[in-house]
């Protein structure tokens, strides 16, 4: 990882510009502009050049006489110096004056402007796309986008930026009407007729706006696509709110350089991360309500296992466990959502036209979450599915609406744009700290001071670690460096490599499987809450005051006001364990009655015991045979295929209280 400076700047040598070099001097060639080449880092394999000194971002008035811009722009001061408005888009925010004022002073060919999701990004591209029109700088535009819904989102932003974009231009056109500015296409598009964008590309002294351009990386053909179709353009734009992929597949148009450890990582001209976001109060913070529960399911050899999510938990396990858990037919899932319609319901008394997003894996689960919600809450349920050509219409009809429940399949995961949500319930089992990223992104932009996101999730290590980093800023690097943590190393190859031979066993297996996985039953209770890594609260029952404490919140808040009622709430939730009378609340197991066979449950006893032992092992390194000798040692009782139920489960807490004190 590159050593970053304070947000919002433009950084040492994560940057196009290095430390301690004088400018070089202005050379011959005018670019398309009349202002000379505005010098880049080396492309990989390329020698390396002098580089300018950019430490610090300053905000000057544009000199006298310059013409301030075109319609999107003349209502503007060309120096940018007011922040945002509250509910406004014809002024700039902070950031955005900044980094256009870092771009214009040098206009390089290639800028890469990485902002936080919900922070404006496409406000920064437009405007400065107008002024590249008014300055003559560049007669056409092309954006690209994601998905079809963003192109016309994008081409609704463009309307009131006074720039017209057709976001219906197909590859069959050839060409888009003259009455246009430029056209909005996706990368696929793109990909399909690399040579018709090349040649649309050179028809005029082009501006190439790529937002979320690290999907130039998602396969070779698109990135060789993307290279083909806009390497001749007079000027490229690179957007992204998450700088960064979880592989090594290079981004189209983006430098990298070797960092420290020789890691080839990506270089940032401007950056603006979600930590200054939220001080800035560009962004909301992030509660996430952390659920666990008792799971039971049969899996693929017909034998009946049980877990409870956030415990010490095999890699295994925990994913059979999480399956269960999603399963619309269990408890968990209903007794979730139950608890996110409440929030809702609080956040509604101070944002009346706040809504909520529930984001599942496949259709099926999306139907299925949506007959619960609907019955749960009394009101309609807004269903959108990715491969459903009403998709984008319905995307926009709940974003006008207030209607309090969506739920969506993968559409909603990145770039579209519904500043009412609100309340979120992370039900999908996606998780790479990629889509994890661009699914929390939703929630965050701020359309008034003091507004809160809550984001529901169960309680998976992998979820755990992502939410408790969500500020870390990551750059993209084509090497990786191996560092034991998972939230830093996001992706091993020979982990990869070897989790892809388990798929294949697993699916070899499954021709042979006598019984598929099935879900049997799932209780969720509330566990805790997770706020800027800090953790708050404890495991209490669904319904219970303990739970309201925290799913009770106000639905305005400050950041600090967030913390200290936090802070609070856990102290009250402490002070009531101590009053006269008080019972502690028991997590019963949905199967207490009637109660299993002796023998199953001694086999469920016997797996688990086996299961937190493997941890242990891996942990310790000593073998399995040595733990379980130090266990009979320890705790007394026979081998363990002798041993009851409750000698098994002694050694079961005994190895967990092992793992937690490690």
């Amino acid at each position: 990882m590159l050593p970053s400076g304070p947000e919002g700047t433009l950084r040492g040598p994560s940057n196009r510009f290095a430390a301690g070099r004088a400018p070089p001097a202005v050379g011959t060639r005018q670019d398309r502009g009349g202002r000379p080449p505005h010098p880049r880092p080396p492309r990989l394999g390329e020698p390396p050049h002098e580089r300018v000194v950019c430490r610090k971002v300053t905000i000057s008035p544009a000199p006298a006489g310059r013409p301030v811009g075109t319609s999107a722009a003349e209502h503007l001061s060309p120096s940018f110096p007011e922040r945002a408005a509250w509910g406004t888009v014809g002024k700039l925010r902070a950031w955005q004056s900044e980094a256009l004022t870092a771009y214009f002073e040098h206009e390089p060919r290639d800028f890469l402007a990485a902002a936080t999701p919900g922070a404006g990004k496409t406000t920064f591209a437009l405007r400065l796309a107008a002024e590249l029109l008014a300055r003559k700088t560049v007669d056409r535009i092309t954006v690209v986008a994601p998905t079809e819904h963003l192109k016309k989102q994008w081409a609704d932003a463009a309307h009131r930026a006074g720039i017209r974009l057709d976001p219906t231009f197909k590859n069959a056109h050839g060409r888009h009407a003259s009455h246009y500015h430029g056209v909005v296409v996706t990368y696929a598009q793109v990909a399909t007729r690399a040579e018709l964008h090349r040649d649309l590309t050179l028809s005029g002294r082009t501006l190439v706006i790529l937002d979320e351009v690290h999907h130039g990386g998602d396969a070779l053909s698109w990135g060789d696509a993307i290279r083909e179709a806009f390497e001749p353009a007079a000027r490229r734009l690179s957007l992204t709110g998450t700088p960064f992929r979880s592989d090594t597949a290079p981004i189209p148009f983006v430098s990298y350089l070797p960092d420290e450890h020789g890691i080839r990582t990506s270089l940032t001209d401007y950056n603006y991360g979600y930590g200054r976001a939220l001080k800035d109060g560009v962004v909301r913070p992030v509660l996430f309500m952390v659920y666990a529960g008792h799971m039971r399911w049969r899996d693929g050899v017909g034998e009946e296992m049980e877990a409870r999510l956030g415990e010490g938990n095999t890699k295994d396990i925990t994913s059979q466990a999480w399956r269960t858990a999603l399963d619309p037919k269990g408890d968990w899932i209903p007794q979730v959502l139950k608890a996110a319609d409440r929030r809702l319901s609080e956040v509604r008394q101070s944002v009346p036209d706040a809504g909520g997003l529930v984001i599942a894996t496949d259709h099926y689960t999306a139907r299925a979450y949506a007959e619960v919600l609907e019955t749960i809450s009394g009101q309609p349920v807004t269903v959108v599915l990715s491969d459903e050509k009403e998709a984008s219409d319905r995307i926009e009809e709940f974003s006008n609406s207030t209607r309090r429940w969506m739920v969506a399949v993968r559409m909603v995961s990145e770039g579209v744009d519904i500043p009412r949500l609100s309340v979120g319930v992370y039900a999908t089992s996606a998780a790479t700290p990629l889509y994890f990223a661009q699914a929390i992104g939703r929630f965050v932009r701020a359309r008034r001071r003091g507004e809160i996101a809550s984001i529901f999730l169960p309680n998976v290590p992998s979820l755990m670690a992502l939410a408790n980093t969500m500020e870390l800023e990551r750059d993209h690097a084509l090497d990786r460096r191996e560092t034991g943590d998972p939230a830093i190393d996001l992706f091993a190859p020979e982990e990869d490599m070897m989790d892809a031979a388990n798929r294949q066993e697993k699916a070899s297996d499954a021709l042979q499987q006598e019984f598929s996985f099935e879900p049997l039953s799932s209780h969720a209770t509330f566990d805790m809450v997770v706020y800027e890594g800090d953790e708050f609260g404890a495991e209490a029952i669904g319904g219970s005051d303990e739970e309201l404490d925290f799913i009770g919140f106000p639905g305005l808040l400050e950041p600090e006001q967030v913390r200290e009622l936090l802070q609070h709430r856990q102290a009250k939730q402490a002070r009531r364990k101590h009053e006269p009378g008080y019972r502690a609340p028991v997590v019963e197991s949905p199967d207490a009655a009637p109660a299993a066979p002796l023998y199953r449950t001694l086999k469920e006893q016997r797996s688990l015991l086996n299961s937190v032992v493997g941890i242990w092992a891996k942990t310790s390194g000593e073998p399995h045979g040595l733990i379980h000798a130090e266990l009979r040692r320890v705790c007394g009782g026979p081998a363990v295929a002798q041993a009851s139920v409750t000698q098994l489960q002694t050694r079961i807490s005994t190895v967990r209280k092992w793992i937690g004190t490690h």
